[in-house]
């Protein structure tokens, strides 16, 4: 018996994020007969990373002989423009589309940020749908009125197996806590000043200022990820300069591999203060509860069904961030308190959040 074909339509790395991360670890699955023989499904890919692919996309997907396309769609107006073109052929050849949302922008960006023909277009391409993913439960409303409701599916992001520490390595972890003068707060995204950076950078600020005042340093800040732009790296480093605070952030780049595990093995509490529209379920927040830490983080898009104040870190909100708020309520953590945080974020990810789950959900999805 021949195998189900299923053509992925999607962003694969380079660049690294979310999206493409996800996408990657589906494709190099077990599922994909190309990596194991006994594979449920054949993989093909179109990869829409590079808009000047686009005809030569449109080529390939119209003449792919899969039995269900497998969709990443964009969150900007132009990308929707793109994604409308490929969804109008897969209506005029009649082919089966399966979409999956990595973010929370789409009903925004269709409702309110653009012209009434392309709003119509979407509504009329998504009813066709064969269904839509989402990345939790909340974020269900992002497609309700456009496809049924039982068309409309969740499925929550993983943790890669590579980037999660032993049990070992947890205990370890937990055991040098308790002798840590001084904990690692880390950021770890893309510089998009909306994530939150710079809320970051004050309380490294604020933290200086404490211990200036005579107080003992109890946090030092460690930044890693990809500045796209010019601007949020100028200021990143005049902030760093212009407030002395050489000796309280460390910025490392944009990491992988055996530097990415050391990062997540050396800091106990994430910080991702994040206001981004797209933002769906954040996979670097649940990377850091996988490996051990304490989240501070915002009320926004699908992170609440994640994390919850006070038992899985704090969660602030996104609509009156204060610093001074945040550092007070972080400086009256004890070590027991942390250790506890840690143990709970660790349990969720391994129930919840791990990549055979992730597989399992979309298998379950593909069939």
């Amino acid at each position: 018996m021949s195998k189900k074909k299923i053509c992925f339509i999607a962003q694969f790395p380079p660049p690294m994020h979310g999206l493409s991360k996800a996408v990657e670890t589906l494709y190099n699955s077990e599922l994909n007969t190309a990596v194991d023989l006994n594979g449920e499904f054949e993989f093909e890919k179109v990869d829409i990373t590079n808009n000047k692919n686009f005809v030569k996309n449109l080529l390939k997907i119209s003449c792919s002989k899969a039995d269900l396309f497998y969709f990443t769609i964009s969150q900007t107006r132009g990308g929707n423009l793109r994604d409308l073109v490929i969804l109008k052929l897969f209506e005029l050849q009649h082919k089966k589309c399966l979409i999956h949302l990595h973010g929370g922008y789409y009903r925004q960006l269709v409702d309110n940020d653009m012209a009434d023909w392309q709003r119509k277009a979407n509504y009329k391409a998504i009813k066709k749908l064969a269904g839509a993913i989402v990345l939790s439960k909340s974020l269900k409303k992002i497609f309700k009125g456009m496809i049924d409701d039982d068309k409309i599916f969740v499925v929550e992001n993983c943790v890669d197996d590579q980037y999660l520490l032993t049990d070992q390595e947890i205990e370890e972890k937990l055991a040098a806590l308790r002798d840590k003068k001084v904990l690692h707060v880390l950021w770890l995204s893309n510089f998009i000043r909306s994530k939150g950076y710079p809320f970051v950078l004050e309380m490294a600020k604020a933290e200086k200022e404490r211990v200036d005042a005579g107080g003992e340093k109890r946090f030092h800040f460690d930044f890693a990820g990809k500045f796209f732009e010019d601007s949020e790296k100028d200021y990143f480093e005049s902030y760093v300069k212009g407030n002395k605070l050489e000796e309280y952030v460390t910025y490392h780049g944009i990491v992988g591999g055996e530097e990415k595990r050391k990062l997540l093995k050396e800091c106990y509490i994430f910080a991702l203060p994040t206001r981004y529209p797209n933002e769906g379920q954040p996979i670097s927040i649940l990377e850091a509860m996988g490996n051990g830490m304490f989240i501070i983080t915002t009320d926004h898009a699908g992170i609440p069904d994640v994390v919850n104040n006070n038992i899985n870190g704090l969660v602030l909100n996104s609509q009156l961030l204060s610093v001074e708020q945040c550092f007070k309520n972080l400086l009256k953590k004890s070590q027991v308190e942390l250790e506890v945080t840690i143990k709970e974020n660790r349990k969720k990810v391994l129930t919840k959040y791990n990549q055979k789950t992730y597989i399992e959900n979309i298998k379950k999805l593909f069939s």
